[in-house]
């Protein structure tokens, strides 16, 4: 048996970021769907757009590294968008909803730009230059994406969920 080394490390790194982006591929739209708020909902559809983005210079990443784009299951996502789901069920009506999946897809903000600013950090050590401009490219973007719903949620979601327990 080889050795682990930070090379292996990355690859495996790589592969966790690279599911979880499809699967938040895949959440995104429901999520836009869910939200009550139409500035909410767009903004899920911009990241969404984004995400695509971010799939692409994942995959180029693979590339120069001379493997095939693979993901491997990362429980950590798969929880998340799983509280993502549920909240969509249990509030769905709810003044608290949008409130909600902000906090969610808040949650998801912060573990990719953990993992991204992982990569990053790795890549320069391994020498990947081309890789560390696309990681950091894709923690811009994470970072005004979190800076955005926050900014969603203190302008309007947050107070809307407490409004209906001031009128209860």
């Amino acid at each position: 048996m080889s050795e682990k080394t930070l090379d292996h490390l990355f690859y495996e790194t790589l592969k966790d970021i690279y599911y979880a982006e499809k699967k938040i591929l895949k959440a995104l739209p429901k999520m836009a769907k869910a939200a009550q708020s139409p500035r909410l909902a767009a903004a899920f559809e911009k990241h969404l757009t984004e995400t695509e983005g971010q799939v692409e210079r994942l995959e180029r990443v693979f590339e120069m590294i001379d493997k095939k784009p693979h993901g491997r299951t990362c429980e950590a996502i798969d929880g998340i968008i799983k509280e993502g789901e549920e909240i969509i069920s249990e509030f769905k009506n709810s003044p608290a909803l949008d409130a909600g999946l902000i906090s969610s897809a808040q949650a998801v903000e912060h573990y990719e730009i953990a993992r991204y600013g992982t990569l990053k950090c790795w890549a320069e050590l391994l020498g990947y230059t081309e890789a560390v401009g696309l990681f950091d490219m894709t923690l811009q973007q994470e970072g005004n994406t979190d800076e955005s719903l926050t900014v969603l949620a203190e302008s309007q979601s947050n107070e809307m969920a407490l409004s209906a327990k001031r009128a209860a």
